[in-house]
Order: C-alpha cells, then structure tokens, then sequence
C-alpha cells in the first residue's frame, strides 16, 4: 500500500482526496457515516493570491 501524506496545516493551496489520504484508516462504511464518499475532494485555501488560486482551481477542473 502506498501512503500518501497530506500537510492539512500548510499556508499553501491544496486538494487532497479524503477516502484515500486523512480518512484511509477508517472502513467505507465509516467513511460514508463521516460524510466522506469516494467522489469527495477537499480544498484547503492557502495565503496565495487570489487571482492564482482561482486560476489554479479552474486549471484542474478544465483537465477533469
């Protein structure tokens, strides 16, 4: 298994896949009682600018 490592508490943007990463420990069924299903991303704004945020965000969405 391959451990994928998540600094939540970073001044930098991120998004991270939860079932995968900070919830990985927990069964599916617990998962889903904690509100975290397969399709869940979460997005932790950093102190970036803005405007390089959101640019940022719709740069990934274009590719999904």
């Amino acid at each position: 298994m391959i451990k994928r490592l998540v600094n939540i508490g970073d001044a930098k943007t991120l998004a991270c896949h939860p079932a995968s990463t900070t919830h990985r420990q927990l069964s599916e069924t617990e998962q889903l009682a904690a509100g975290v299903t397969p399709e869940t991303m979460r997005i932790c704004v950093g102190i970036e600018h803005i405007d390089d945020i959101i640019a940022d965000i719709e740069q990934a969405l274009a590719v999904v």
